[in-house]
């Protein structure tokens, strides 16, 4: 019986290696109308819906669904450098030796080419001196993201706490000018401080060697979790949440606590 390889289109993929993706996006564009119309812009979203997925599949710990979606954040990767061999602008092997350099500067103790440094005083060092250290930040990311990724880059050229006790003063600083600001009754001045007390605990947070959009999603899966059999408990019982008094909802919550507990 002939396989599909013996037809003349399909293209011999060999080995799995990445040279395998970059073929079969060849011979998709050579062949369907749809892939062939598509540029980087069209592939935004799907780039984003991917890496969202692969995201969603880890945070799962489901290994058979992240390892589809690790095959499907490929396949739009593969189409992004095959276009871009298309237009000339460059290719699998530049991407490839760019990374591999990047690599090398950013691991130096590892290729004998000096000392361990700190990533980002590592980043600080290439970047031009009339360059600030903040630009280049991709305007995408998600603000929690995108704090963080400030905060990194000021401390690394030395802005930055000794450690998290100097950021956890900080938040009770910014915390208490919320508490000025609610008593005051100014809408301006209250968003204002708000904003500095969120930015401040997500300081703290990467100080202590975490992320806040890890740590939220995080806690936003809890409460899910917990509401959800808030709301198993409370159509066991008769009560509608809508009309239920808090002090009944606040109670059958600290069951579903000590059931997770035991």
């Amino acid at each position: 019986m002939a396989s599909h390889t013996d037809d003349p289109l399909v293209p011999d993929l060999g080995a799995g290696t990445l040279d395998r993706a970059l073929e079969l996006v060849r011979f998709l564009r050579a062949h369907c109308p749809w892939d062939r119309e598509q540029t980087p812009e069209s592939l935004i979203p799907h780039l984003l819906e991917e890496a969202h997925e692969v995201a969603d599949a880890i945070r799962a710990t489901d290994d058979d669904e992240l390892e589809g979606e690790l095959g499907d954040l490929l396949l739009n990767l593969a189409f992004q450098i095959v276009i871009g061999e298309e237009r000339r602008r460059f290719t699998s092997s530049s991407v490839t030796e760019r990374l591999e350099d990047k690599m090398r500067r950013r691991h130096p103790h590892l290729f004998g080419l000096g000392d361990k440094e700190d990533w980002e005083v590592l980043k600080a060092k290439e970047r031009p001196r009339d360059v600030s250290a903040l630009a280049g930040l991709p305007t995408g990311l998600d603000p929690l993201h995108r704090a963080h990724r400030i905060q990194e880059r000021a401390s690394g050229v030395g802005f930055d706490w000794p450690d998290a006790t100097g950021a956890w003063h900080k938040v009770g600083e910014e915390l208490a000018e919320v508490g000025e600001a609610l008593g005051a009754g100014e809408a301006v001045d209250l968003e204002g401080e708000l904003g500095d007390l969120l930015f401040s605990v997500v300081n703290l947070v990467r100080l202590t060697g975490n992320h806040s959009a890890t740590l939220l999603e995080r806690a936003n899966r809890k409460f899910t979790r917990r509401f959800q059999r808030v709301e198993e408990i409370s159509v066991e019982r008769g009560l509608l949440l809508g009309e239920a008094a808090l002090e009944e909802l606040n109670a059958i919550w600290e069951d579903v606590k000590a059931e997770e507990r035991e």
